[in-house]
């Protein structure tokens, strides 16, 4: 897949913004605000360019298996997880991201659910229809907990992706939030 160019987002970022600031709102309130796809990181963030600059974007309600992780493996699925979010959002791809209640996580990144602009596909939630992530709420951010977690069970029942017999170790089916408590408490 050929990459776009970081002056390709931004020319393409401010074409957007030039038809969005000339369309009517007709009393609307704005839009939500439009991104271009500059890379994925992994299976649940990506790096976008906004009007204000680059942003590495952390996808809400879903959680993938690690691939880029400095201190674990790379999960089972994790390669392919990461494939199938750049196949839905390549670089170059418009996006809309919608906040939930947390604007940004620890790591600083910005908190969103990412929908394409082109059709409005709600992308965490493909990510999980198609077994390349699993539901993940950390509250207060649980707008779209339901929807979600109704696709995995599809996806889980379908055994799709992560789902897969051999991805089903003890570890893959804690809760992303167990996971991560058990691996940041302090020995002692």
């Amino acid at each position: 897949m050929p990459r776009v160019s970081l002056p390709r987002c931004l020319s393409l970022l401010c074409c957007f913004a030039m038809v969005a600031a000339c369309a009517d709102q007709g009393g609307r309130p704005p839009s939500p605000p439009a991104a271009v796809v500059r890379r994925t990181i992994d299976g649940d963030t990506i790096s976008v360019v906004t009007r204000l600059g680059e942003e590495t974007v952390r996808l809400l309600g879903v959680d993938a298996p690690e691939t880029v992780h400095p201190r674990k493996p790379v999960g089972c699925f994790g390669r392919e997880a990461s494939r199938a979010l750049r196949s839905l959002i390549p670089p170059g791809t418009v996006v809309v991201l919608s906040r939930d209640v947390e604007t940004r996580d620890r790591y600083g990144r910005l908190l969103a659910y990412v929908r394409r602009a082109s059709d409005g596909m709600l992308v965490n939630l493909e990510m999980v229809r198609r077994g390349a992530a699993r539901p993940s709420t950390v509250a207060p951010n649980h707008t779209l907990s339901s929807v979600i977690r109704a696709a995995a069970a599809r996806a889980r029942a379908e055994g799709l992706g992560i789902w897969q017999t051999e991805c089903t170790s003890r570890h893959l089916t804690q809760e992303p939030a167990q996971r991560d408590a058990r691996h940041s408490r302090k020995p002692g």
